[in-house]
């Protein structure tokens, strides 16, 4: 009878946390058929994706980063961090031994013979206590924080692909800025030679000074270009060496950027990008460690039930000998009214686990939009660039073409100058494309994860 009306008070708390919400729909996800452009698969992609740019130097430079970047050691602490929470909530399944010990020394008065009485006692108990999780607080509390843990483990795969990828762009972009100070260097070479040519013809007159001011200021005009590109290569290169976890320095060159190979462009299916992802791994962890919170929150509405025994030993020197002491016992304790407390903290247990969903929606959609970004900016670069070049080779021929007119008298020297400068800015264009077709191809290894894939589930 008493049993009967103890699961009759269990079922009538539990009845007060009411029905367990399910996730909202609208915050499922359903991967596309395919990409927008229809893409020819390619092999999977590797954890060392950026070797395939075949520069020795980058390898070494992303290698570096990876082990001694402080945002993946803050990572790193944070997994720690973790595991310990992880241990602990296990720890709870366990029972608690203790150990406690004491004595004293008194003196009294006996109240028979009236004389003084002296003693010495001594005890030693071990107390072990035990929570009956018979509704599963303590084990949804340890898989909240497996989950936790796992979420924290792949967050740190994200940085350190986060990392990979911007030390490899970073080096990118010093290579496009040495492009465009070599390009700079040769033109203002170029710039000065007709310079010293104008001079020369305006000291003896065969040409106006006019021709020799357009001149200096063409060479004027090149040589105001150098300095901001040698400071944006200063910047860079501080940049990178805040990145390898070191102090500002010298970043070394490898192959130069018309000579990095451009990797096979990875592609996968939308339905496999979910699982190749280690922020939607990590997302999908949260979702996990967040409806076992919520379960934690519910059984909070459930009776606790703990078991404790003790055994020991008690000695006197009044005693003829020691003897052994013992207790065994236990309780329950049932929330009968705590004022909307437990509901309101089961309520926002659910809504927690409904941001961690939507979070989870979120970082799963952006996924597929990265992916498509980065396909059509590698598809569109890339016929950028290849206009570029054919733009470059017909301004460079111009350019020759206006030089022979005006040396032969036919053109005047402005028309020499707008060939030249628009070679120039033809130039820089294709050093820029060419860099942003390479860093492309980077954003496209990063959006299909660069080779992640999660080793375990959270949902275990």
């Amino acid at each position: 009878m008493k049993r009967a009306l103890a699961l009759t008070a269990a079922c009538l708390l539990g009845a007060c946390a009411g029905p367990r919400p399910d996730i909202p729909l609208n915050a499922t996800v359903t991967p596309p058929a395919g990409w927008r452009d229809p893409v020819a698969p390619s092999a999977p992609v590797t954890a060392d994706w950026w070797r395939g740019f075949n520069d020795p130097v980058l390898t070494q430079l992303v290698e570096t980063a990876l082990a001694n970047n402080t945002d993946i050691a803050l990572a790193a602490a944070r997994i720690e961090e973790a595991r310990y929470g992880y241990q602990a909530a296990e720890g709870a399944l366990l029972p608690s031994l203790g150990l406690s010990a004491g004595g004293a020394y008194s003196r009294s008065i006996s109240s028979v013979t009236g004389r003084p009485v002296t003693q010495t006692a001594g005890e030693a108990d071990l107390p072990v206590s035990y929570e009956a999780d018979l509704f599963g607080r303590l084990r949804n509390a340890s898989k909240a924080a497996r989950a936790s843990l796992l979420a924290s483990q792949y967050a740190r795969d994200a940085t350190r692909l986060g990392i990979a990828g911007t030390v490899t762009g970073g080096y990118i972009t010093l290579r496009a800025l040495d492009a465009r100070l070599v390009l700079l260097n040769d033109t203002l070479v170029t710039r000065q030679q007709a310079l010293a040519a104008a001079r020369h013809r305006a000291d003896t007159g065969y040409s106006p000074k006019l021709e020799l001011q357009q001149a200096q200021a063409e060479y004027n005009a090149a040589q105001q270009l150098i300095p901001a590109v040698e400071l944006a290569i200063r910047r860079q290169e501080d940049a990178l060496s805040l990145l390898l976890g070191e102090t500002p320095r010298a970043i070394p060159r490898g192959v130069a950027l018309g000579d990095l190979a451009a990797p096979v462009v990875p592609v996968s299916l939308p339905s496999d990008l979910l699982r190749h992802r280690p922020d939607i791994a990590q997302a999908e962890a949260q979702i996990v460690a967040a409806d076992r919170s919520l379960d934690v929150a519910r059984a909070a509405f459930m009776p606790t039930i703990r078991l404790t025994t003790s055994g020991g030993y008690a000695t006197s020197d009044l005693l003829p000998h020691g003897y052994d002491v013992f207790s065994l016992g236990g309780n329950i304790v049932a929330p009968l009214f705590q004022g909307g407390r437990l509901q309101a903290q089961a309520g926002a247990a659910a809504s927690r686990r409904d941001q961690a969903a939507f979070a989870y929606k979120k970082a799963a959609l952006n996924a597929f939009r990265e992916v498509e970004d980065s396909l059509a900016a590698v598809d569109r670069i890339n016929a950028q660039q290849l206009i570029l070049s054919d733009q470059t080779a017909a301004l460079a021929e111009a350019y020759r073409l206006a030089g022979n007119r005006y040396r032969a008298g036919y053109s005047p020297y402005l028309e020499q100058i707008d060939a030249q400068r628009a070679l120039l800015g033809a130039q820089l264009n294709l050093i820029q494309a060419r860099a942003d077709q390479l860093n492309a191809v980077v954003g496209l290894y990063q959006a299909v994860g660069g080779g992640f894939t999660a080793t375990e589930t959270a949902g275990k």
